[in-house]
């Protein structure tokens, strides 16, 4: 709903009809503290009445860096009703990237929250930058910078205007976790967040929100990435209904269980932990006995689901990363059927969805949603997308704009097909195509599809530079560990063997290394959103390639 080209806010909305009701649910300990519409909605008036006192322009760029937190979102709308542009933050930058970013950002101010990082942080912070710290929380770094949450907000008069921005301004600026080069800078405005309305209709409602807003969304994953902007935060700002956060890794089970929200969005790497959790107290032979017993079964999946925080959850969502199949496969043995989509920062996440209740195309990432169109490139097999969720383009970069939409489509970088019933799967990266000490050239994602239905990877990686063959390197799962080292290998083999048998000669991969180290975000081998940084992998671990190459065995131990 739109009113004279203004975007409608309709936050304003619930917080006078919910203004009793909680919104911003905060866990301390074993105790919750809870904001009411009403509440956030005072505290966020006072905040951007305190934004504009620091003499920004209409529109400044203000940043925000923390980990999900109640005045997190308290923040966000405060930065939309002074008239000013969002620009979120990972919150584990270290001070170069974050020197990198708020210049480049053109930065005007900064929210600084829930950090573990911010005396090594804070020294690539201007000390001239304005600072608003959030409240301290228990076991996160003292932000002494800056004007102090609660003081300074006391401050100030509530905003009274009840203000919605033009359509064609900036809503925000996201920034790309990056799995190749710099970060980029993803132009969103207020017309493109208005176009995802078309997700919470009667007809198409693939979050099953209520229109009425008995909603409970769980709020963990950064909400700096579009995904958890788009599916929580503005979910809940459009349709109602109560956010609610962690505390931090170690209560997140805790938390989500005390929550049993009615949406959960998670990654892969959540729901292995889940699964682990699942069989370190069954172990999978009693687990399939156990379900396979009609009577016991649904007994034992409604008690899995209410340990697991999932028994309300009327729609279970996975992204930012390809899931594995027999994964999902397992998920829906306990009764958890989880959704699957596709989409990106640049396009808000809006592309293709493959609902929980559809296991008829294995390894798809569904068809596509409304408005959306998409084609396979010809000449590259590079998936091209256009629709009314797709970004301005990149800030302040209009070569890299310029080359990612050409003629109205995305170029999304992503290799895929698209079968004879519209679903599409994602095959690769454009750009991660090496070449051997052959002269062959090798796509390395569809190599690792191949190997998509093996539960005990945790991540793989295809590499092959300087040597005749490619090797796959891999972090080995908790699921892989439990196993007997001969009989892991025997396991790993005879995949290999089965995967070699289908491959031409110059695509079999000769060896599997097992690497010592898990591959994270804090070594630079993940992205925040747990993608495979490929040319990080190449910088650590090259120099080994032909040495691993040449080992007798194809199994081979860092």
């Amino acid at each position: 709903m739109s009113t004279n080209n203004k975007f409608y806010f309709k936050f304003y909305d619930w917080e006078e009809k919910f203004k009793d009701k909680p919104f911003l649910r905060q866990p301390f300990g074993d105790s919750w503290e809870e904001y009411t519409w009403g509440e956030t909605g005072q505290l966020a008036r006072r905040l951007a009445t305190g934004l504009k006192s620091l003499g920004l322009k209409k529109g400044s760029h203000i940043g925000l860096i923390s980990k999900n937190c109640r005045e997190w979102i308290i923040a966000d709308l405060a930065i939309i009703m002074a008239g000013y542009v969002s620009v979120p933050f990972f919150p584990n930058l270290k001070s170069t990237e974050i020197k990198s970013l708020i210049e480049f950002g053109e930065v005007s101010a900064l929210f600084v929250g829930k950090l573990e990082n911010w005396e090594e942080m804070k020294n690539g912070v201007d000390k001239d930058l304005p600072i608003i710290a959030f409240p301290h929380y228990e076991n996160n770094s003292i932000v002494s910078e800056g004007f102090q949450w609660d003081e300074f907000i006391s401050k100030f008069e509530p905003q009274r205007e009840n203000y919605h921005p033009n359509l064609d301004d900036v809503w925000t600026i996201i920034f790309t976790s990056g799995t190749t080069g710099n970060p980029k800078g993803v132009v969103l405005s207020f017309k493109i967040n208005q176009s995802t309305d078309v997700m919470y209709t009667k007809n198409y409602n693939p979050l099953c929100v209520d229109f009425d807003g008995n909603n409970s969304f769980f709020s963990y994953l950064p909400l700096n990435h579009i995904a958890e902007r788009i599916a929580i935060e503005f979910t809940a700002f459009k349709n109602g209904g109560v956010i609610s956060f962690t505390e931090s890794i170690d209560t997140f089970v805790k938390n989500l269980s005390e929550v049993q929200p009615s949406v959960f969005f998670g990654v892969p790497r959540i729901y292995t932990k889940f699964q682990l959790g699942i069989l370190s107290k069954f172990n999978q032979k009693k687990l399939d006995i156990l379900l396979a017993i009609p009577l016991l079964s649904n007994i034992i999946k409604k008690k899995l689901k209410k340990a697991l925080g999932l028994y309300n959850a009327k729609v279970v969502v996975s992204g930012a990363a390809a899931m594995q199949i027999a994964q999902r496969n397992w998920f829906r043995k306990i009764g958890v059927n989880i959704t699957v989509g596709y989409g990106m920062t640049e396009n808000c996440a809006i592309t293709t969805q493959l609902p929980g209740s559809n296991f008829t195309k294995p390894g798809s990432v569904g068809k596509v949603q409304p408005q959306v169109e998409i084609k396979i490139d010809d000449s590259t097999e590079e998936v091209l997308m256009r629709g009314p969720y797709m970004m301005l383009g990149y800030f302040n970069d209009k070569i890299i704009t310029n080359n990612t939409i050409k003629d109205g489509w995305l170029h999304t970088g992503d290799k895929g097909r698209i079968d004879s019933d519209g679903y599409l799967y994602i095959t690769g990266r454009v750009k991660d195509t090496f070449k051997t000490s052959k002269g062959e050239f090798i796509d390395p994602g569809k190599i690792e599809a191949m190997f998509g239905e093996v539960d005990f990877f945790d991540q793989i990686c295809v590499v092959g530079l300087g040597i005749p063959q490619p090797i796959m390197l891999v972090n080995i799962s908790e699921v892989g560990k439990k196993l007997e080292k001969n009989d892991l290998e025997n396991k790993l083999t005879e995949k290999l063997n089965s995967v070699n048998e289908q491959s031409f000669n110059y695509k079999k991969v000769a060896k599997i290394i097992i690497c010592k180290n898990l591959w994270t975000p804090e070594n630079e081998i993940l992205t925040p959103t747990m993608k495979i940084k490929r040319g990080n992998v190449d910088k650590l671990y090259q120099d080994n390639y032909l040495d691993w190459f040449n080992n007798s065995k194809k199994i081979v131990w860092e």
